[in-house]
Formats: C-alpha cells, structure tokens, sequence
C-alpha cells in the first residue's frame, strides 16, 4: 500500500494529514474552511486516495496559510507515498465537464515542479474562500508534490463551478498517472531510470 503521514506545525498552521493512494476514495477533512473542506472530500472521492486532514489555522486572519499549508502537506505526502514510482503510467491527462464549466487537466509525475494555471477568476469569493486560493493550493501541492501540472479553463463562468472543476479534473488525473501499468510494474517510466 502506498501510503504516507505527515505532520507540520508552524505559528500559522497545525496540521497533521494523512494520504492512501491504493484507497477506496474515503475522507475526514476538517480545515475550518467548508468550501475547501468540500473541494477535497472532491478530490478524495474522485481520485480514490483515502484522505485524512485536520488542520487548526489562522483563520481569523483569512484561510491563504491554511490552504496553502495544507497544499504543502499534501504534496509531500503524495510524493512519500509514491517512492521510487516504478511502475506508475506517470501521464495523466482529461477534459473534465462540470455543468456549464469544461476544465483541461494533464500532469507528468516527473519529480520536476512546474505548473501553467489559465483559470480567471477576477479576484472574487465563493462565501468566504477567496478563489485566488485555489491556485495557491495547487502551487503548494505541485511543488512538494515535483509534479508537471497544466490545468485550463477552457469554458464557464459559475466559480463554484469551476473550481469544484478544477479540483475533480486533477483528482481524475492523478489517478490515472500514479495507477500501476502492469506491463511495466517493475520498470521506472522513464529512459534515465530515475525519476
């Protein structure tokens, strides 16, 4: 089973978090941010990671360190869990509709950080989660993570909407380029031999 822990604490964030690739999609998150907590109960569900988070943050100040503390948490926990990733597909990659939104999401788990994120937001809020956050998150995630992430908006206009897109489309990504390729299974995918 790949799974990993990871505990972090600063004068901003208590966090402990736990993630089981080779799950079945459960989840207990408590953030004390409902929308964020709802967007990775998505994402549990959605790649089939078992997900545990209980993160105390500054949340009387706003919830940017919480998401992002938390993005880092969960980037370093999935990059632990994989090891060495011999026998991952490695790509993933779909086009994922949610109602009017159509979000394009691929990923290369390459231990090689990058991240292009064309979704506009214009600085709005859906309650009190500032969207911005959203790409704070994946920026946190996909660094401590060492992925290659693209994510586009290629259409939509509700922000629940398009983030709850978001998340989903990585979720279903993920999920695709860390399932075992069992042509492969004892093969690092890639010429080096090193990921």
């Amino acid at each position: 089973m790949r799974k990993s822990e990871i505990t972090r604490k600063t004068n901003e964030t208590d966090i402990r978090l736990s993630l089981n690739i080779d799950g079945e999609g459960k989840y207990n998150i408590n953030t004390g941010c409902g929308f964020f907590d709802h967007m990775l109960e998505l994402f549990s569900r959605h790649s089939g990671f078992d997900l545990d988070v209980d993160c105390v943050g500054d949340t009387k100040v706003d919830f940017h360190h919480t998401v992002e503390d938390v993005g880092i948490c969960l980037g370093k926990a999935f990059s632990q869990a994989l090891g060495d990733m011999k026998g991952i597909c490695r790509y993933g990659d779909i086009i994922l509709p949610m109602d009017e939104v159509l979000i394009m999401c691929a990923v290369d788990v390459s231990n090689r950080f990058y991240l292009t994120f064309d979704v506009d937001f214009e600085n709005s809020k859906v309650g009190d989660f500032d969207c911005e956050l959203a790409e704070e998150f994946l920026i946190a995630f996909a660094r401590n993570a060492s992925i290659t992430l693209h994510i586009n908006k290629l259409y939509g206009k509700n922000l629940h909407h398009i983030i709850e897109g978001v998340f989903k489309a990585l979720a279903r990504t993920l999920a695709k380029a860390v399932a075992i390729d069992m042509k492969n299974a004892d093969i690092i995918p890639s010429s080096k031999g090193i990921l």
